[in-house]
């Protein structure tokens, strides 16, 4: 993960529209995530390999449970990044047929490296138009943490669906509802709170479609996209634990809001964040420990065979 302390605050179309109180639109956000992961490549995966829930599961581990130990099955990982999802699947069985798409070159250039000679094929695309990928020839679709970045929706599960077989399956793993997990919201609400300093209106649009981020909006969604399908949500909190400074950084790490801070704000962020997750109040910085928990649901389509 690169020192986000050495970069400049993120500017972008997206937060220049912000600044100028317009409302941005669909390309304005591929440009900020675009943005995003080409300065700070593979930040997602530091928080989201640390946090475990109460097994010990990551949340990639998690996702990847839902993938049969089958030397057939034929898996695309839909906004795959850097690949630690595919790279799970592939040290699990190295004989499963695996595809991975993202918009992000640098993304998938990390993860080309972490998969070379895995025979993994890799695709530079949107998840909007999946056209390098031919019609029912996956098995299963998995989407981690990136569902909810995703504006529009409806024609990436248009394109998961034309994929899929017949008996495929859709599996994703999504934010889960804020008050499941003890603190969450307070961290979310005092990242927020710095980066409002500067751009007052940050927050007010989400980053994607809002549906994703709610479990009964979420499951009405899929109805729609999969009408013949049974559709589970399952929630989930994990957590991490360790010195609370190095907590505060990898937690923030995973808000894309943090980005947008100015070295200077940014130092004074984790500053509080790091007083606001510590375990022991009446340690010394060099001793305290730090805790921080996030929530998580996991979303499956299955096809409803009888």
């Amino acid at each position: 993960m690169k020192d986000v302390n050495n970069q400049e605050g993120l500017n972008s179309i997206w937060t220049d529209s912000l600044t100028r109180n317009l409302r941005p639109n669909g390309n304005a956000l591929i440009d900020h995530l675009r943005t995003v992961h080409q300065k700070h490549t593979g930040f997602t995966e530091e928080c989201a390999i640390s946090c475990r829930d109460e097994v010990g599961r990551n949340s990639y581990e998690w996702l990847a449970e839902l993938v049969p130990n089958n030397s057939s099955v034929r898996v695309l990982d839909l906004a795959c990044g850097s690949g630690p999802l595919l790279k799970m699947l592939f040290d699990r069985n190295k004989n499963l047929n695996l595809k991975g798409v993202d918009m992000c070159p640098e993304e998938l250039a990390l993860a080309k490296t972490r998969l070379i000679n895995s025979g993994t094929n890799f695709f530079v695309s949107k998840a909007q138009n999946l056209s390098a990928i031919s019609d029912n020839s996956i098995d299963i679709v998995l989407c981690h943490w990136a569902l909810t970045l995703m504006d529009p929706i409806a024609p990436v599960l248009d394109e998961v669906r034309r994929v899929l077989t017949s008996e495929g399956r859709f599996a994703a793993l999504v934010d889960g509802q804020m008050n499941t997990a003890p603190g969450y919201k307070e961290v979310h609400d005092l990242i927020y709170s710095y980066v409002q300093e500067e751009i007052p209106s940050y927050g007010k649009i989400d980053l994607g479609d809002p549906r994703i981020r709610g479990s009964e909006s979420l499951s009405n969604l899929m109805h729609k996209a999969f009408p013949k399908s049974n559709i589970t949500i399952e929630s989930n909190v994990v957590s991490m634990e360790g010195p609370v400074n190095q907590v505060a950084e990898i937690a923030a790490g995973f808000f894309y809001a943090a980005f947008v801070l100015r070295p200077d704000k940014r130092k004074l962020m984790i500053t509080s964040l790091s007083n606001l997750l510590a375990i022991s109040k009446d340690s010394t910085d060099g001793e305290r420990q730090g805790r921080f928990s996030m929530p998580i649901s996991r979303l499956l389509v299955m096809p409803d065979i009888k």
